[in-house]
């Protein structure tokens, strides 16, 4: 899959590293912008009050699936329910929440677990196939949420493992998973 990601910090660095190791030919842009045009997918690891003036400085992003994977640290526009509204605004294309509830310095271990960590996601039905499938070749397991209208739990959801860190936990994964599949 021919993917472009907008921020090489540490969430799209790192899900740019992982999904290159599972053979999907991955395109990370930084604060100059670039050209999407060949993308099939568009993920946008920025932070939230940057998304604008980034997803501005690329062309060719219209009408093509867009993931958010940020986090509401700086806030939300006003206007918008979700920030992956205000992607969808802009991009104008089938949008999904995801990525933006796992901590990226632990991208590495991921492999390592005994069963895939979980990832939470939102998703409008044109965008959930390609999600899910990314969120495998992450090396998670996708735990779909519903619709997009759902993103807005996914902004307020990273509050929980930020609070389960600062209280002793440290980073760490989660599971969601039903009687029986652990």
């Amino acid at each position: 899959m021919d993917i472009t990601v907008l921020g090489r910090g540490q969430v799209g660095g790192g899900l740019t590293r992982l999904w290159q190791r599972t053979g999907h030919n991955v395109t990370a842009l930084g604060r100059d912008g670039g050209d999407a045009s060949d993308s099939e997918v568009i993920v946008v690891a920025v932070p939230s009050d940057a998304i604008a003036d980034a997803l501005g400085r690329v062309r060719g992003v219209h009408g093509k699936v867009a993931i958010d994977a940020t986090n509401t640290f700086s806030g939300r526009p006003e206007g918008f329910e979700s920030l992956a509204h205000q992607v969808k605004s802009i991009v104008g294309g089938p949008t999904a929440k995801s990525f933006n509830t796992n901590f990226a310095a632990l991208y590495d271990e991921i492999g390592n677990q005994r069963v895939p960590p979980s990832n939470l996601f939102a998703a409008d039905d044109e965008a959930r196939q390609v999600t899910e499938q990314l969120i495998r070749d992450a090396g998670y397991d996708p735990v779909y949420l519903g619709a997009l209208d759902q993103a807005p739990l996914l902004d307020e959801q990273i509050r929980l493992p930020f609070a389960l860190s600062q209280a002793g936990l440290g980073q760490h994964f989660y599971r969601f998973a039903r009687p029986g599949e652990l």
